[in-house]
């Protein structure tokens, strides 16, 4: 039985480990090559190269250190509810997984060169330029929002 919690929790690990290899792919491409696809416009988003040297949405801003510390601790913290943490349903650890891609995404960065790349940004709504990463915590986030609102029924 305790295998087959261990086998399932894997998987979810795997997820995010999916999600970080492409949020620094993705990275990676666009810093290598900003120059040529500064104010690419595709279909409902540009790319748009952006140094981030805060939290989501530029929050923060130069907080090197402590957002990097923050982000170790939650990182370390939900690594252990999803390999340890007994009582937890499928949508919990799902959440967990994209919040956790999301955070270590954003960390390396943070910590490795002191800002985030960002790239997407929406040309239908004002708002700011994110990434791949960003994108992970938000899922991350709505799924333990609508788990809240499905356990109140």
């Amino acid at each position: 039985m305790m295998l087959n919690i261990k086998k399932n929790r894997f998987y979810y690990i795997l997820l995010s480990i999916l999600i970080i290899l492409s949020d620094q792919f993705t990275k990676h491409i666009i810093e290598l090559n900003h120059t040529s696809y500064i104010n690419k416009d595709l279909v409902f988003f540009s790319i748009e190269y952006v140094k981030n040297y805060g939290a989501a949405f530029n929050i923060l801003n130069g907080n090197r250190i402590f957002l990097s510390t923050l982000s170790t601790i939650i990182t370390l913290c939900l690594i252990y509810f999803i390999l340890y943490k007994k009582k937890l349903d499928n949508l919990a650890l799902l959440s967990y997984s994209f919040i956790l891609a999301g955070t270590i995404g954003n960390g390396i960065e943070r910590i490795t060169k002191g800002y985030v790349i960002d790239f997407i940004n929406l040309k239908f709504i004002d708002f700011p330029v994110f990434n791949i990463a960003d994108i992970s915590i938000n899922i991350g986030l709505i799924i333990i929002i609508y788990g809240l609102i499905k356990n109140k029924r």
